[in-house]
């Protein structure tokens, strides 16, 4: 792999032989690696190196919902994986002024970006197009979208190469915790349910339900069943909590954040004119081991700082597959350092997985 770690230290550094050389060392070394996308696309003529872009619905109309399925497929080609909101998506069966009709909902809607994300793979055959879709469980298309990664059931109602989210407000668990009903609604007769959070989303949904503008109600638990025995079945939805993810969020001057993204560690901000990406690289814990079994941090500081500077040189060397996108990482420079191997350390250590020492390190 040499010949590869080479391309992506030059590429993320162009003309600074230092860092490119340091960087070289320390990948060739394997102390920290980047993400696949920058393994990928450095020093290629379209060098797309992020690896998460999360991006809300743009609109609920024909024309919102294709140019969103034209941003994912743009974002797909150079191998980037999706986080998507769909929360504005009105229900089936809801009117639609225009056209003096009624909608066919989510499922249909999200078979056209299951076959977009077979069709247009990351990279060019390099892995499958991933996309993971996000909804509120007030939306009452909520069974049917449970039921689209299930291998029982008619083709036509299921999507199975997409992945499945929930974002999930603390009301709904505390009415599976008492057992009550819960009200399922369409975004299009009770709008601005996503774009609030907290007490105020309590107070909205709780005021849409006086006026019962609901679509039907079920006992709460029938609806958490229902999340359980497709989450057994399939491995999804996950489950990510609405009011924790705002309330924990340094974005709060931004607005209310809508999803997370295809694998669920990166929380952003997105709207109609930003496409939230995120910069990854990985530190490998156990290479900071000394020979006497101690720790050196001292190296681990070094690494993290390089990781540092190289991630954010590749916010500024980046292709962006849509403005928007480039928008998002210009304004907020996010990156994202995690972290691989520290079981290993505490084997090369001999410090048992639960010990306070284990804490301490």
């Amino acid at each position: 792999p040499q010949h590869m770690l080479m391309r992506v230290s030059i590429g993320i550094h162009g003309e600074d032989i230092e860092g490119a050389i340091n960087t070289y060392n320390l990948l060739s070394e394997k102390y920290f690696t980047h993400a696949s996308p920058t393994l990928f696309s450095a020093a290629t003529p379209r060098p797309q190196l992020s690896s998460c872009y999360l991006l809300a619905m743009k609109d609920d109309s024909i024309e919102g919902i294709y140019d969103t399925l034209k941003q994912c497929a743009l974002i797909s080609k150079s191998a980037g994986g999706i986080g998507l909101h769909v929360h504005c998506i009105r229900a089936k069966g809801s009117y639609i002024a225009g056209t003096n009709g009624v909608s066919n909902g989510l499922v249909p809607m999200l078979r056209v970006y299951n076959n977009t994300a077979r069709y247009v793979d990351q990279g060019g055959n390099k892995r499958p197009g991933a996309f993971a879709v996000y909804v509120e469980p007030w939306h009452a298309d909520i069974f049917e979208f449970l039921d689209l990664k299930k291998n029982t059931g008619k083709e036509e109602v299921r999507a199975r190469e997409l992945f499945y989210a929930l974002w999930i407000p603390d009301l709904f668990m505390q009415r599976v915790e008492s057992n009550e009903n819960w009200s399922l609604m369409c975004p299009h007769d009770c709008p601005d349910l996503a774009d609030h959070w907290g007490k105020e989303f309590d107070a909205l949904y709780k005021k849409y339900e006086d006026e019962k503008r609901y679509v039907k109600q079920v006992r709460a638990q029938i609806l958490w069943k229902a999340i359980i025995e497709a989450q057994v079945e399939t491995g999804t939805p996950y489950m990510l909590y609405k009011d924790a993810c705002n309330r924990k969020s340094n974005q709060k001057n931004l607005g209310t954040i809508k999803c997370s993204n295809l694998c669920t560690e990166i929380v952003e901000y997105t709207s109609s004119d930003e496409v939230a990406v995120c910069n990854l690289a990985s530190i490998a814990l156990n290479m900071f081991v000394n020979e006497d079994k101690s720790y050196n941090f001292i190296k681990l500081k070094e690494v993290t700082k390089i990781v540092t500077q190289n991630l954010n040189k590749i916010i500024d060397v980046n292709y962006y597959p849509i403005p928007e996108a480039k928008n998002s990482n210009m304004r907020h420079r996010p990156i994202g350092i995690g972290v691989q191997g520290l079981a290993d350390t505490f084997v090369l250590m001999r410090i048992p997985y639960e010990s306070k020492s284990a804490i301490m390190l």
